[in-house]
C-alpha cells in the first residue's frame, strides 16, 4: 500500500496528506516518529517540526510561506498560521545542465496537421471572423447564427439535436408514436458528415469588448494579439468587421500581421460599416466574402508533419494540493519529451512564478533573457501592488480551500509545467514564438486570459492541468484538460480528456503517465481525438488589457 503522505523535495519541512489523515494518526518518515494534533485532509501539509513565529516554510525545495505563529509538529498549515514569503532573485547564478529524455521511441512520429505557406503546421484548419472593435459583435452574432447551423457546425455540446427531423415529419402527417420513435440525437461524426466544407474544422467568433474607449496601448495590444490569431497556423483566412472610427484601425492590424508575417497570403476579408450602403448590405457583403473564403480553406488538407512543428502551451487553472505533484510534473515531462523531439513549450501566468524566479533564471540561455523575465516579473508585481493588490493575493478561495495556501506554495507546484529543459526565450504578452525549446510568456494567473495570450502567441494546442475543474477552452488551439486526482476525473469525466490520479495512488509513475499524455496529444493534433473543450464549444476568448488581473 502506498503512503498516505509524501514530502516532495529532501529539503521540505513539511508533508503532504495524500488521504483524509484522522488526528492522533502516527507519523513514521525517516527517524521521524510524532501523532498528528488534528484531522489533516487530503491534499492539505502539515509541519513535521514544531515553528516558531516567522520561521521559513519549504516545499519543492524553495521558500513558499512563513509561520505567522507557532505551529506545532503534526500541526496542520493554514491561513492562520501561514502567510505567503518568496526568496530573492538575482541574475548571473550559475546555468545547470539538462540531460534531454530518451525520445528515440517517437523520433520518426508524424501527427497529420494542417501545411501553412510559411512553412508552419497546425492542429485545425479554422475561418476566423472578428470585430475591430466591440461595437461590431450584434454584426458577429449575426453572422453566427447566419453561417454555423446552415454549414453544418454545432458547437452547443458533443451532440446535436435534430429539431428539422421532427418538423419534416410532422408536415408529412406522422402519428404521436412515429414522432416519438424518430431518431433525433446526432453524434459528432454525423455532423461532420453533414459540414458542407469538411476540411474546415470550424468557423471561430472572436466577440471581445475593446478596440475603442480605452487607451491607445490597449487598442495596439489588441490588434497584435489579432494578428497573432490571424497568421496563427490554425487559421486559414478571417473576415475582419470594423465601424470605422475606432482607435484599432485596420491599419494598426495589418502593420502587426506584416511584423508577424512579411510574406502573409492567407484570404482576408476586411469590411468596414460606415462605408457600407446600410446594415443589410454590410451583412450580405460579410456573408458572401466569408463563404468565397471557406471555399479556399477546404481546398486544404491534413497531410504528415515532424512533431517538431507542435508548439504546447501550458496552462493550469483549478489547481488543487495534488497539482503540483501529478498534473503539472506530467506536463512538464510532456514538454520536455517534446522540446527533446524539436518541438516548442510555452509557460505562462507569471503571477504563478512567484517564488520560483530563481529556478527559472539560472534556466534561461542567456542573460538578456534572464533580464528581461526579471523585468517583466517586477514591473507587474510593482504594478499589482500600486492598486493595493500583490501576487500574494493570487490563491483563490478554491486554490486555499484544497491545500494552496500561499502565493509561492501555488507557484512552485504550477512551474512544474515547465519541465528542467533550458529556456529558450522570454515573451511579453502577444509576442509571437519564433525559437524552439521552452519559452516564457507573460500572461495573467487568470485562466481564459492566459490561455488566450498563449493561442496569440502560436501554441497550436494547450494542455490544461486542473485538481478541481474548470471547462475553459480556446476558439483557435483545443485544450486538453488533465486533471490531478482521480475524483475529478470521475465527477467531471464531461469536461476531462486525461488524468493523473494514478500517480497520487502510486499505480503509475510521471514518466509512464508523460508517454500517454505526450500519445494522445498527437492524436488531437491530427484531428483523430477531439478534446471536451472542443466538442463542447468552449470559445473562451478575453484579451488582456494589461491592468491588474492575477
Amino acid at each position: 500500500m502506498p503512503t498516505p503522505f509524501l514530502q516532495i523535495h529532501p529539503k521540505d519541512n513539511v508533508l503532504v496528506a495524500l488521504v483524509d489523515l484522522p488526528k492522533g494518526a502516527h507519523i513514521h518518515y525517516g527517524t521521524l516518529d510524532f501523532p498528528l494534533i488534528q484531522n489533516i485532509k487530503a491534499k492539505h501539509k502539515f509541519a513535521i517540526r514544531p515553528f516558531s513565529k516567522g520561521d521559513e516554510i519549504v516545499m519543492y525545495g524553495v521558500l513558499v510561506g512563513k509561520a505567522t505563529r507557532p505551529i506545532a509538529q503534526g500541526e496542520s498549515l493554514s491561513t492562520l498560521n501561514t502567510t505567503h514569503a518568496a526568496s530573492e532573485y538575482q541574475i548571473g547564478a550559475d546555468k545547470p545542465s539538462w540531460k534531454a529524455p530518451d525520445v528515440t521511441f517517437w523520433k520518426d512520429r508524424t501527427f497529420e496537421g494542417y501545411h501553412r505557406a510559411n512553412g508552419r503546421v497546425g492542429t485545425a484548419n479554422h475561418w476566423l471572423v472578428i470585430p475591430l472593435v466591440f461595437c461590431e459583435n450584434r454584426n458577429i452574432e449575426v453572422l453566427k447564427s447566419a453561417l454555423l447551423k446552415s454549414l453544418g457546425y454545432h458547437t452547443t455540446t458533443d451532440f446535436m439535436v435534430d429539431t428539422e427531423s421532427l418538423v419534416n415529419s410532422y408536415k408529412t402527417g406522422a402519428s404521436t408514436e412515429d414522432i416519438l420513435s424518430t431518431d433525433i440525437i446526432r453524434t459528432p461524426e454525423d455532423i461532420k458528415q453533414k459540414r458542407i466544407f469538411p476540411n474546415v474544422d470550424g468557423i471561430k467568433f472572436l466577440n471581445h469588448d475593446g478596440g475603442c474607449g480605452g487607451t491607445r496601448q490597449d487598442s495596439k495590444t489588441l490588434c497584435s494579439l489579432l494578428a497573432g490569431y490571424i497568421t496563427h497556423p490554425n487559421t486559414a483566412g478571417a473576415t475582419i468587421l470594423s465601424l470605422g472610427c475606432q482607435n484599432a484601425q485596420y491599419k494598426m492590424l495589418e502593420e502587426a500581421i506584416t511584423e508577424r508575417d512579411p510574406h502573409f497570403s492567407k484570404p482576408l476579408h476586411v469590411l468596414e460599416q460606415q462605408k457600407s450602403k446600410n446594415e443589410r448590405h454590410f451583412i450580405e457583403e460579410a456573408v458572401k466574402k466569408t463563404f468565397l473564403g471557406l471555399i479556399e480553406a477546404d481546398k486544404v488538407a491534413r497531410r504528415p508533419a515532424a512533431l517538431s512543428h507542435l508548439v504546447l502551451g501550458l496552462e493550469c487553472g483549478g489547481s488543487d494540493g495534488f497539482s503540483g505533484i501529478s498534473a503539472n510534473p506530467v506536463l512538464g515531462a510532456t514538454a520536455d519529451l517534446l522540446i527533446a523531439l524539436g518541438g516548442t513549450a510555452m509557460l505562462s501566468e507569471f503571477p504563478e512564478l512567484n517564488g520560483v524566479e530563481q529556478e527559472l533564471i539560472n534556466r534561461c540561455e542567456t542573460d538578456t533573457d534572464a533580464e528581461k523575465f526579471a523585468n517583466l516579473m517586477q514591473s507587474y508585481s510593482n504594478r499589482a501592488l500600486a492598486v493595493g493588490a500583490g501576487f500574494d493575493n493570487n490563491p483563490s478561495p478554491g486554490n486555499i480551500k484544497d491545500g494552496l495556501i500561499t502565493d509561492a506554495m501555488k507557484s512552485a507546484g504550477a512551474a512544474k509545467k515547465g519541465g528542467t529543459s533550458p529556456i529558450t526565450d522570454v515573451l511579453d504578452y502577444a509576442e509571437p514564438v519564433s525559437k524552439k525549446g521552452l519559452n516564457l510568456l507573460c500572461t495573467p494567473g487568470n485562466d481564459v486570459e492566459s490561455t488566450t495570450g498563449l493561442a496569440g502567441s502560436g501554441a497550436t494546442i494547450i494542455c490544461f492541468t486542473t485538481g478541481l475543474g474548470t471547462p475553459t477552452g480556446n476558439p483557435l488551439a483545443p485544450v486538453i484538460k488533465i486533471s490531478s486526482n482521480n475524483d475529478l476525473s470521475r465527477r467531471m469525466a464531461d469536461i476531462i480528456d486525461f488524468n493523473t490520479g494514478d500517480i497520487i495512488t502510486g499505480s503509475a509513475s510521471v514518466e509512464e503517465k508523460a508517454a500517454d499524455l505526450l500519445e494522445y496529444i498527437i492524436q488531437v493534433a491530427s484531428g483523430k481525438s477531439i478534446p471536451a473543450a472542443v466538442r463542447l464549444g468552449q470559445d473562451d476568448f478575453i484579451p488582456w488589457k494589461r491592468g491588474i488581473s492575477l
